[in-house]
């Protein structure tokens, strides 16, 4: 693999990763164009990393001595925990399951950028963006959906600067 190649691989996992985390940067919610664009650039570099360690070591021990699918699977673990980390329940809702599902979908983009696999980085990332952005469309339409996440957001802040500005009785009662 040339070092074009492999800057190739990372600059593209890392547009991936940008452009799936558009749409959450876009909407106010956490894990937005920066954490995308890291889990995809580093989720790339693990894979490149693997596949030239493989590489140097099947010359000097033989093809039996390491297996990058393993990294790929450990990879695929840790971005699980990253990602759960995301979800929280609140109020009876459970909340950033997209968001959560998004970072998922930003480490396999940055797993088949690292690993050359174009075809595949492509149409997942198109598909990627059709699911977050153009599903919303759809979904405003069915009956009996709750309300966008967008005006569950506006609530929560709206809420949440309304009892920041409240007096702070302790204070009021001193003065």
């Amino acid at each position: 693999m040339s070092e074009t190649d492999i800057v190739l691989r990372l600059s593209l996992a890392v547009v991936g990763g940008l452009v799936l985390g558009l749409d959450r940067e876009l909407r106010g919610i956490s894990a937005g164009i920066r954490t995308h664009g890291l889990v995809s650039l580093s989720s790339a570099a693990i894979t490149v990393s693997a596949l030239l360690l493989y590489e140097a070591l099947k010359v000097d021990t033989g093809p039996q001595s390491m297996d990058p699918l393993r990294v790929i699977q450990g990879l695929a673990q840790a971005i699980g925990f990253i990602a759960a980390g995301t979800i929280f329940f609140a109020r009876g809702d459970v909340h950033n399951l997209t968001s959560a599902a998004n970072i998922w979908l930003a480490a396999a983009l940055g797993i088949a950028a690292g690993a050359g696999q174009f075809a595949l980085f492509i149409t997942a990332l198109v598909m990627g963006v059709v699911l977050i952005t153009g599903v919303r469309v759809l979904e405003r339409f069915l009956p009996g959906r709750r309300e966008p996440e967008t005006a569950q957001l506006a609530k929560r802040n709206a809420r949440a600067e309304a009892h920041s500005n409240a007096p702070n009785r302790a204070a009021t009662e001193r003065d």
